[in-house]
């Protein structure tokens, strides 16, 4: 078995999984890659490999696909002997109220955004546990788990449940030195948060950005390279003491009360 360490990250192709992937590349890691996209998975591939070595894992497929999702760790072990961090990242969503969702929408997006890393959790960790390696497992959930817009109920939901699970998984495999974290973002600038449109089709995204952004008391959306650094440091030894808790990166949206247009108004010369 190898001494170089191993990360797997779902939703790997862009946005926050992508910025992860490269975060922890640079950090020396292995890195086994999931996405349904496959061909930008693996230009994704093509540029870890060209900047830091051959060190990658490409594997593309569906998350609702169970045979897929069987596959991923038994993969990985195969290919490096080996899992330090699991990075449950991908997620899929419609935008609607409960009013309209449909059964199969609700079930497609559970079995991807719970199901998906609840599974991946449990064949990890008891591939962790036979290795007696130890290692992470880092959940990526939602602030919107705890401040919902009403347009996402399936979503809310999983994310919701992921929260719990976290608490669970960490008690679970603690004893196995296995921690089980996770991080919970608010508005962070990726394709998922740029694609809202008004009933004719028309896209209202920087409408809808400009209202969120007006109650983030930083005064902006975040980076996915952000969200990527924290992940990488609750997979590491500076991180060693937390497990069963969620890391929040909001901007200090969550804490927040009012939007700075309504703190103007009360408040002129301090806001």
């Amino acid at each position: 078995m190898s001494n170089q360490k191993v990360v797997i990250i779902t939703g790997a192709a862009g946005g926050i999984g992508k910025a992860t992937a490269l975060k922890f590349a640079e950090d020396g890691y292995a890195v086994t890659l999931c996405d349904l996209d496959a061909d930008t998975l693996q230009a994704l591939t093509d540029v870890i490999d060209k900047k830091y070595g051959t060190r990658c894992l490409n594997i593309p497929g569906d998350l609702s696909d169970e045979l897929y999702l069987q596959s991923i760790i038994p993969k990985t072990i195969e290919k490096w002997g080996r899992i330090d961090v699991l990075v449950n990242n991908a997620a899929w969503r419609t935008l609607e109220s409960m009013r309209t969702m449909e059964m199969e929408i609700w079930e497609k997006t559970l079995k991807i955004c719970l199901t998906a890393p609840a599974f991946l959790t449990k064949w990890a960790a008891a591939a962790m546990e036979e290795k007696r390696t130890g290692g992470v497992i880092v959940n990526v959930t939602s602030m919107m788990s705890e401040r919902p817009s009403g347009t996402g109920s399936a979503y809310i939901a999983a994310k919701g449940a992921l929260e719990s699970f976290i608490k669970e998984c960490a008690v679970t495999y603690g004893r196995s030195a296995i921690r089980v974290v996770g991080i919970a973002p608010g508005y962070i600038d990726t394709e998922l948060s740029n694609d809202y449109v008004d009933p004719e089709g028309r896209n209202i995204s920087n409408q809808l950005i400009s209202e969120i952004t007006d109650a983030i008391p930083l005064g902006r959306g975040g980076k996915p390279e952000e969200v990527a650094d924290a992940i990488l440091w609750l997979s590491s030894e500076s991180a060693a003491y937390i497990t069963g808790t969620t890391l929040v990166i909001d901007g200090g949206f969550k804490p927040n009360f009012s939007k700075y247009s309504i703190k103007k108004l009360q408040f002129p010369e301090e806001f």
